[in-house]
């Protein structure tokens, strides 16, 4: 099982920012799909799948509400948060 360190892009920090104002209820769900994240990527909650095109993935925090990353050796990049239509 990898390991991963995560990185939060400063756009991802800013796009959680503004979700969290608009509905505090979002902040455990994320805090506990980051938990999840950095300790197996292949959890079957995370609903982890590939995007087509570049190395992108996407998690499922809530059933609206998507993270969008990529890897890098052991780094774990988190680039957008927000709801589907917002991030893809």
């Amino acid at each position: 099982m990898n390991r991963y360190e995560i990185i939060l892009s400063a756009a991802f920090q800013k796009q959680l920012k503004k979700l969290i104002k608009k509905s505090p209820r979002i902040k455990p769900k994320v805090t506990k799909i980051l938990k999840i994240l950095a300790a197996n990527i292949n959890h079957p909650s995370l609903r982890l799948h590939k995007l087509s095109g570049e190395n992108n993935w996407s998690v499922s925090v809530t059933g609206d509400i998507r993270i969008i990353m990529h890897f890098s050796q052991s780094k774990l990049y988190l680039t957008r948060i927000g709801s589907h239509d917002d991030v893809y």
